[in-house]
């Protein structure tokens, strides 16, 4: 008998083999993975971390920012949304962005800690930029609203404009940061207040 004689064992086993990886590849053709599930937010612990400032997040009023990168367990922590948004756009940051996630200052009763179950997509958020309001580190801040009449009433009560997030321009989030309040001054203590409008 031949050692490629069809009634061997060795030989029934290599050719079901073939006939199986065929029958999986033939199966896969013209498939794409299946896409990844979008991540949901984390809420902030006391081991959240900015990326940039390396501190934690309770140290810093105002709305903070995660970004969830494809294959970490663990977001990236911002301790101000102007962060969030600059790391979308520095060139040395990961591009394999999963999820944008922000505080939703409409739905936050308090500025200084928006509570848990504040977060919002943000891709699909309104910005108040250019405001009196200041977050992180007495930065000014982009102020995210997930809904439009939230952000405009925020406006009107602490000026600026409201934008997408594809709106916010470069120079706001890249660009040198002014620390001085602009007259009339205002305090986070004033931005907080701003819930007695919702």
């Amino acid at each position: 008998m031949s050692r490629f004689d069809v009634r061997s064992g060795h030989a029934r086993r290599a050719l079901a083999l073939s006939v199986l990886a065929a029958a999986v590849l033939v199966a896969g053709c013209g498939q794409e993975a299946a896409p990844q599930p979008v991540p949901l937010p984390d809420e902030v612990t006391f081991a959240s971390v900015g990326r940039y400032c390396g501190m934690t997040l309770a140290d810093h009023e105002g709305p903070k920012g995660q970004i969830h990168l494809q294959g970490q367990a663990e977001p990236v922590w911002f301790s101000s949304v102007r962060d969030t948004i600059a790391f979308t756009r520095l060139p040395e940051e990961p591009r394999d962005i999963a999820a944008i996630y922000v505080n939703d200052m409409g739905r936050a009763k308090n500025w200084a800690q928006p509570e848990p179950g504040t977060w919002i997509d943000a891709r699909k958020a309104w910005f108040v930029i250019d405001s009196d309001a200041r977050g992180g580190m007495g930065a000014p801040e982009a102020v995210p609203f997930s809904d439009q009449a939230a952000a405009e009433a925020f406006q009107a009560q602490h000026r600026g404009r409201v934008v997408r997030l594809a709106d916010v321009p470069d120079r706001y989030v890249l660009g040198p940061v002014d620390l001085v309040l602009p007259a009339p001054a205002a305090s986070s203590a004033s931005a907080a207040r701003h819930s007695a409008g919702h």
